[in-house]
């Protein structure tokens, strides 16, 4: 969605999964990612893909929108267990020459784990924290629906 956004709107896609997950899944430390978030938030127009409370106070600083994707938990372990079964199956590099494996999945802050341990908690965090320049998007036809009503600048 992020990276479809940042198209249409002509903006930097900045993938916080990719900055995070160095090579062999290594992550980049608290206080360098916190750095490389505050210089790509400097900029001025930017879309951030991906939820990291550690890094959330610089995101939300300077967010002029927070796109909300909140489909219902069953779509998301759907969507996130086919991910990464097409990731596993096709061994699609990922970030920093990152594949995903099946053992992986064993790993207890693997996406699938992660989503279904966390969805409940985020939901109930984010409904508190909403404010006015804030989208919710429930669904796929949401989304789409969303998207095509924006025009990038000029146009």
């Amino acid at each position: 969605m992020a990276a479809r956004l940042a198209g249409r709107l002509k903006l930097r896609h900045v993938e916080l999964d990719a900055i995070r997950h160095q090579a062999h899944w290594v992550e980049m430390p608290d206080a360098q990612f916190r750095q490389v978030v505050a210089r790509a938030t400097a900029e001025e127009n930017w879309i951030i893909d991906g939820n990291y409370g550690i890094v959330r106070d610089l995101v939300l600083a300077r967010a002029t929108a927070v796109i909300w994707l909140d489909p219902p938990r069953w779509r998301v372990m759907w969507q996130v267990i086919l991910r990464s079964l097409h990731r596993a199956i096709t061994r699609q590099p990922l970030w920093n020459g990152n594949r995903e494996r099946f053992w992986n999945w064993l790993d207890g802050d693997h996406p699938i784990r992660w989503a279904w341990h966390t969805h409940r908690r985020y939901r109930q965090e984010f409904q508190r924290q909403m404010q006015p320049h804030w989208v919710r998007l429930r669904s796929h036809a949401d989304e789409q629906r969303w998207l095509e009503s924006l025009r990038p600048e000029g146009n």
